[in-house]
């Protein structure tokens, strides 16, 4: 036996070396210039940029993370539809090349800035509605988790993706996505909402029927279902108070009477609540933006907190929002 391989053997087995080497993770270079491949980190990095691409386009594919999943099949088919590609939902080679006509990297360097990690954070968000009405404000818990929202990805991957980095310190240097370039503006094109139930997903139509833009959502349940027909949008609200009523008999809260839950990222309804002209329901953000399409709703349209916010600058009172069963 080798020396060389003898004194790796003795220093894995006092303990002191790894007995395989971590994989190399994945570097912006390696997703920035990405082609269509077939399996792999290579395929893992071509899903990370199209997520980007498509969010960027006004195709939401949810929580970015590089995975596959509905959500980023709904959101690449409606990307086709809007240009004609043919709905197949699966990243193939005419997509990829609309797609990549954004030029713009899809990861980014970001270092995170004193006021990022200044706060007030909230300790610990607590499961039950009833702890959740004594506090002043749902505010985001960690610096890691206003930061994942800011940039439009699953906090877990966040992490994964800077290895090592302290996402919680000013002055870190990380990588993220690159979704805060000029937006797509809808302007007065935007005519009416689409809630498709079965597809769990909002579409925004122009006055002709055109797709202008999509964002995946968890619509209603067995036990709460969203409403069936055409309703109208009565306002939209930033930072809103939320309201519980008993009557709503929520599974699991036991409250006799109502609460109030206070604004914040992580109140029940998120950053927006966007109200619908039949009572108690309406379209707003989440605390949890990684289960968005994966969970039921208690009966509204439930949306990422980056999506609820791109849609309310979208809606205006009386617009129709048509529930598709």
């Amino acid at each position: 036996m080798r020396p060389t391989v003898l004194v790796a053997l003795v220093a894995i087995a006092l303990g002191l070396a790894p007995a395989v080497a971590a994989p190399r993770g994945l570097t912006a270079q390696d997703v920035n210039s990405a082609e269509l491949k077939a399996n792999g980190k290579a395929a893992q990095a071509a899903n990370i940029k199209a997520q980007v691409l498509l969010d960027r386009a006004g195709f939401s594919p949810g929580a970015i993370d590089g995975r596959e999943g509905e959500n980023f099949e709904n959101a690449l088919r409606a990307f086709q539809k809007k240009n004609a590609l043919g709905e197949s939902g699966k990243l193939d080679q005419a997509t990829w090349d609309r797609l990549t006509q954004n030029a713009a990297p899809a990861l980014i360097d970001y270092t995170i800035t004193a006021v990022d990690v200044k706060g007030p954070f909230a300790e610990k968000i607590p499961a039950k509605y009833e702890e959740k009405a004594k506090l002043k404000r749902l505010d985001y818990t960690s610096a890691a988790e206003m930061l994942a929202e800011r940039f439009h990805m699953d906090q877990e991957f966040l992490g994964t993706l800077n290895p090592g980095k302290d996402l919680d310190e000013a002055g870190s240097t990380i990588l993220v996505a690159n979704v805060n370039v000029k937006p797509v503006s809808l302007g007065a094109k935007a005519a009416r909402l689409e809630v498709d139930k079965q597809n769990n997903q909002v579409r925004v139509l122009g006055s002709d029927g055109a797709l202008l833009a999509a964002y995946p959502a968890s619509v209603g349940s067995e036990e709460k279902p969203a409403p069936s027909g055409t309703l109208k949008v009565v306002r939209a609200a930033q930072n809103p108070t939320y309201t519980y009523n008993p009557e709503f008999k929520f599974r699991g809260v036991k409250a006799d009477r109502e609460l109030k839950i206070a604004p914040g990222p992580n109140n029940p309804v998120g950053l927006v609540w966007i109200a619908l002209d039949q009572k108690t329901y309406g379209i707003h953000g989440t605390s949890e933006p990684s289960r968005i399409g994966k969970t039921e709703s208690h009966g509204c349209v439930r949306l990422t907190n980056w999506d609820a916010l791109a849609l309310a600058k979208v809606v205006r009172k009386g617009m129709p929002v048509e529930f598709i069963d």
